[in-house]
This record gives C-alpha cells, structure tokens and sequence, in this order.
C-alpha cells in the first residue's frame, strides 16, 4: 500500500477538534485508488452496455449499467482484440476488470481485462467445447456430405406442427414441386425434451427411405428464428450422431442466416432459412417440364434427320444397284487419272534430284578451298598467342624458374631458408643452387 494511503489510514482517527488534515488533490487520487485496488480486485461485473466506442488507437470506451447505477469502463487494444463477438449498446455482458480511479478527471474507472456475452456464455463454451469434439470425430468433413437428389420421389420435414417454419416450407414446396409428395415427421423443437424427440422424428423418416408406397430421399430439418437457449435443441450430440447416421442427405435449415447449430455443421447441406431449404431441395416444377419439352423436341428433330439420312441412303444405293457398269466406268476413270499423277510426280523428282547433285558437284570444290582458308586464317592469331605464352621466350630474357627439391615452383623467399637446396632453370639448361641467406621485403 503507498504512502497516500497509509497517510490517510492514519488520519482516520482524529481527536475532537483537531485541525483535518489538506490533501493534495492528486495524492488523495492516489489514496483512494490504492484503497479500491486492496478491497475489491480483481473484480466480476455483469451489466448492460452503453455508449461503446471503439478508438482509432483499437481501444475501447463504454460504461456498464443496471437499475442502480453504472460505471465508465475502458478495454485496451491488446483485451479487446481478444473479442469472439461485436459488443452493441444494451447487449448483456459479463467483464472481469481491475477497479480503479481515472487520477486526471477522479472518475471510478473498471480497466476490463476480458468481456462475454452474459447468460449466453457458458452455452456459447459448451457450444465449442461440442464443436471441437465432433470435428475431431469426422462428423464435419466435407468428403462425408452428400449431394442431393435432382428427382426425390419423397421429401420428409422435421419440424413442429405448429411452427411458422412448416407453413413456409410446405407454401414453398406446393408452389415449387406439387408433384412430390412430403411427409412431416413432428417433433418439439424447444425445450430440455426437443433433442431426442428430435432424433425420433428423424429415425421414424429413415424407415421411410428403406422402401414403402413413398420412399423419403431427402429430409428437411427446419425451425424458425430464436435466440441461443431456443435453438439449443439442435445443439443436441444425439441428434448431431443422428444427423451423421442418416442414410439419406439431411438439410438444416434452423434460424436466421446468422445462426449457426451444430445440427448445421453435420448436415449434408446447410440452408440459411426454412423456405431456402426448400428451394434447395429440388428444381421447381416448371424447370423439368421445360426440359421435357426440350428432350421432346430434340427427340422429334433427330429421329426426322435420321429418316431423311437413310432415305438418300436408300436412294443412292437404288441408283448404283440399276445401272452397275456406270460404277465400274467411274472406278475404271479414276484409276487411269491417279497413275498418271503418280507417273508425273515421279520422273518431276527425279529431274529435281539430279539438278541438285549437278549443283553438288560444281560447288563442292571452291567450298573446300574456301573453307581451308577460313580455316588457316582462324589459325594464324592463335598460333602468334601460343608462341607469346611459351615460357623459355621469358627465359631468353634473362629470368630463372626456381624449384626445390620436390619440383615444387619458388614463388617467394618465405618458401625459402638457409642452406636449402634450389635448382633454377635458365633457358639453355638448368644450375643446382644453395640458399646462403633470406632477406624478405
């Protein structure tokens, strides 16, 4: 505890009429910052936010409140960039702060280390902990998702009887596909008992896709909008399993687009609305029979040209089977035509070859002499480097290769030392030397 502090804790006790002690304003700041740090932190506040500004600097400003007060908050860069969510004004929030004084105004300040969403945030922990568990079994991966069929002979709707989702759906699939039959597997979809009334529903609609007047190729598994404890049901690891299990492609469409269950995530597709999920399920009505229309047409044009085909097929071989020796005229025609082509073609290349030996050997002689030359030429410079690069021109001039014992060039007196033996190598033959003395630069 500081010295303020310990001053004013001292000062508490006066006797009667004594003279009150003067405090200067920043150290009584002080004091009763230090007070609140001993007494009260850390600290746990649940409130609702209001007035939230986030800084150009990434800090944030705000104040929490209830019925019987509030307090200014404010949460640094480095906490606030620890947020899995956006904070609004009115949102319910849990913060785990430092409690302290603002010495520059004397404003009551929490420095907030940390903030969730309030009552929502041990779901929202669960919500991930579950997450985490069947990601890591294989119940998210994208190579288990199935695609839908483009033709269901029945569609099954899992939802209750009397959500707002089942009207949607059922509106949407009388006006997209009235022509396949829908069957509505009721269930609860809120509360602790909606999870296995849930898998219930399901499993009585995967008995339907085994066979039966009409078999279930696709289900639709649809609630309306809510909050997180809504919606919970579908955050069930029963139902998830279940979901996985199905021997039919499931889409999951519960709650708004921003919603997201883990019903959504083992789905085989995720639809971000009931009635999309409907529209998802298959092509309208009219789409097929405009195909249909098209195959027709496309059918009634191909079986017209392959009847006009084989009628001039037809004709053709009535024609050549009438009047047979006209064939063989034409065959006979076009044999004479193709060897006296090939007849021509043959004696063009010979003339063509024998002009090109001809220029051959005129040729041939002038570009040897030309080419020795070129070469003699090439020759000449190299031959004046060669001789410029021989070393007993260098020797002629008066210097000496000196070598040790081993043959080794001397290159510089530290290779040298008295006494040893040298051989040096002049241009008309080569002395045996003796070191008599070093003498380095």
């Amino acid at each position: 505890m500081t010295e303020a502090w310990d001053a004013a804790a001292q000062a508490e006790p006066r006797p009667l009429g004594a003279v009150p002690r003067v405090w200067q304003v920043g150290a009584l700041c002080r004091a009763v910052a230090d007070a609140l740090e001993a007494r009260f932190n850390p600290v746990t506040v649940q409130g609702e936010i209001s007035g939230f500004s986030r800084a150009s600097s990434g800090h944030c400003y705000f104040s929490v409140k209830d019925e019987q007060g509030q307090i200014r908050c404010a949460m640094f860069r480095r906490a606030a960039s620890l947020l899995d969510f956006s904070p609004r004004d009115g949102e319910l929030v849990e913060l785990r702060a430092r409690l302290g004084v603002y010495e520059q105004r004397g404003d009551l300040q929490l420095i907030v280390e940390s903030m969730r969403r309030a009552g929502q945030g041990a779901l929202f922990e669960q919500f991930l902990r579950l997450k985490a568990k069947l990601e890591g079994q294989g119940l998210f991966d994208a190579a288990r998702k199935r695609s839908l069929p483009l033709m269901p002979r029945a569609i099954g709707v899992v939802t209750s009887l009397g959500a707002a989702a089942l009207h949607d759906v059922v509106t949407a699939l009388r006006r997209r596909v009235p022509h396949i039959p829908v069957i509505v597997s009721p269930a609860l979809v809120q509360g602790n008992q909606a999870g296995a009334d849930l898998v219930r529903a399901l499993s009585a609609l995967y008995q339907r896709s085994q066979g039966g007047e009409a078999p279930v190729d696709v289900i639709l598994l649809v609630r309306g909008g809510g909050s997180m404890e809504d919606l919970w049901a579908f955050n069930d690891e029963a139902l998830a399993l279940c979901i996985a299990q199905s021997p039919v492609p499931v889409i999951c469409g519960v709650g708004h687009e921003t919603d997201f269950t883990i019903a959504d995530f083992c789905a085989d597709l995720r639809a971000p609305t009931p009635t999309a999920a409907a529209e998802l399920v298959c092509q309208p009505q009219q789409v097929w029979l405009q195909a249909l229309n098209l195959l027709h047409k496309r059918l009634g044009d191909g079986a017209d040209r392959r009847l006009e085909s084989h009628s001039q097929r037809l004709d053709f071989a009535g024609s050549r089977l009438g009047r047979p020796s006209s064939g063989l005229a034409q065959a006979q025609s076009r044999l004479a035509l193709q060897q006296q082509c090939l007849r021509h073609a043959a004696q063009t290349r010979i003339r063509q070859c024998r002009a090109d030996l001809q220029a051959i050997e005129l040729g041939f002689p002038s570009a040897i002499k030309s080419s020795l030359q070129n070469e003699q030429r090439r020759l000449e410079p190299l031959g004046l480097r060669l001789q410029l690069l021989d070393p007993t021109r260098v020797l002629k001039r008066g210097y000496a290769l000196l070598r040790d014992a081993s043959g080794h060039p001397i290159t510089s007196v530290r290779q040298t030392q008295p006494g040893q033996a040298l051989r040096a190598s002049l241009a008309d033959g080569e002395v045996d030397l003796a070191v008599s003395s070093v003498s380095p630069k």
